[in-house]
């Protein structure tokens, strides 16, 4: 047997997908990279937007129309919303509801009656992201969100907040450092909500994985700004714990914020990022803008610009609203229209742009250490390897030798076609 796995949407499908892969492996069904080469079909549904469930659906239907032999199961937010819709999908064998989704590879196996070899499968921590050409691997942590922001459709889709217990983290950790990865990415849907039901939080857990964990690099995923306890900076002492957060603050008007249900306002942000600049080096935070929120203003919009200003944002993601069925946002009055939603958009963009600038311009003249990525690009110069700094800043090196998945100390040099270019120091781990 052998198992084919997609998927669409965030980081935790991916850390999912990777679970899946690992649990299928040690009853003897071998991941595929081709569709066509598998007997077993699993798909990982999105449903953030109207846009995502048209693409889980379509991805669905091509799927069946690709391989019609292989049995199709099907997962995620998309599935667990609309049931009944994706099961009418043609060719669907099986859906696992998000509540079910961690035992995904055991209820497929009994439900389809699937043939395994678990006695003489490959053993657990035989499975490794660097078979796939990853040099980071994303742990899922925490899954459920109890906040309800206006515009999100997720929360429903994922239900109450579910936490693993640290030991059980700690051990997937400690596999993959003993397969040779270099960084992992602690991923959840409320991540700043682990422990909720357990009796711990995300402080502990961080502690815990520096203190017992050899992994050289730990990132943390996206994180709400109110989660944040006072000490939390203080964690960023361990240089093991990558100095970048991603905050998705969503809009620089208060009065949007509290349309959108959200709980943190501008001022507080604001103080947020200058105390963590202060206090860790080369901090890099990046963020989330929804542009065209209902009913949003001029004065609004313009203060929203001058907030991605004020904060100096290294990247901010952009996303034109979309109403999505199901949510309070969907119904609110005084949507924007789509050509000054594209206006701002475009505003944003260029604002974005030139802070992204400057902040790589910070950089020129550094010495760094960069995580060097696999499938290195031709050039006439020879090969050209890349990866990111610490602070989640990518750049470019020449080296004619194989340099992937090592930590190699660079000398940043120039700011060449908006990409940071070094020069190899040497090895660094």
């Amino acid at each position: 047997m052998r198992v084919h796995l997609k998927t669409l949407g965030c980081r935790l499908n991916e850390a999912e997908l990777e679970a899946w892969a690992r649990d299928f492996q040690q009853q003897g069904i071998s991941p595929s990279g081709s569709p066509d080469e598998a007997d077993l079909l699993v798909i990982n549904t999105c449903a953030v937007t109207e846009e995502a469930v048209k693409k889980s659906r379509k991805l669905l239907r091509r799927a069946q129309r690709d391989n019609p032999r292989a049995k199709l199961v099907v997962s995620g937010c998309y599935a667990s919303l609309n049931p009944e819709q994706a099961a009418a999908d043609l060719g669907v064998d099986l859906i696992v509801p998000n509540t079910d989704k961690e035992r995904l590879a055991e209820i497929a196996i009994r439900e389809l009656r699937l043939p395994t070899m678990p006695v003489t499968a490959m053993a657990p921590d035989s499975y490794s992201p660097l078979q796939h050409n990853r040099q980071r691997a994303f742990i899922k942590v925490q899954d459920g969100c109890r906040y309800r922001c206006s515009y999100c459709i997720v929360t429903l889709a994922r239900g109450e907040e579910r936490s693993r217990a640290i030991p059980e983290i700690i051990e997937e950790i400690n596999r993959l450092t003993e397969q040779g990865l270099k960084e992992v990415v602690l991923a959840g849907v409320h991540l700043g909500g682990y422990g909720s039901d357990n009796g711990s939080d995300l402080k502990q857990l961080v502690e815990a994985v520096l203190a017992d964990t050899d992994m050289p690099r730990i990132r943390l995923g996206s994180l709400e700004p109110w989660d944040l306890p006072e000490d939390f900076w203080a964690l960023f002492s361990n240089p093991r714990l990558m100095p970048h957060l991603h905050l998705p603050m969503q809009s620089g008007a208060d009065s949007v914020l509290r349309r959108m249900s959200r709980r943190c306002r501008r001022d507080e942000f604001l103080t947020l990022v200058e105390t963590a600049r202060r206090q860790i080096p080369d901090f890099n935070i990046t963020t989330d803008i929804i542009v065209g929120f209902p009913g949003e203003t001029e004065d609004e919009w313009r203060q929203t610009l001058d907030f991605v200003e004020q904060a100096g944002f290294g990247h901010v993601h952009i996303f034109a609203f979309s109403p999505r069925s199901g949510t309070k946002a969907a119904m609110l009055p005084h949507p924007v229209p789509r050509e000054l939603k594209r206006q701002r958009s475009e505003e944003l963009h260029q604002l974005a742009e030139r802070l992204r600038q400057e902040r790589l311009r910070q950089e020129l003249g550094k010495i760094g250490e960069v995580l060097v990525e696999g499938s290195p690009r031709k050039t006439d110069q020879g090969l050209l390897w890349s990866g990111y700094l610490p602070n989640y800043l990518r750049v470019s090196f020449p080296s004619p030798d194989n340099l992937e998945n090592r930590i190699l100390r660079v000398s940043i040099q120039d700011l060449e076609k908006d990409e940071l270019r070094a020069v190899p120091q040497g090895q660094a781990g």
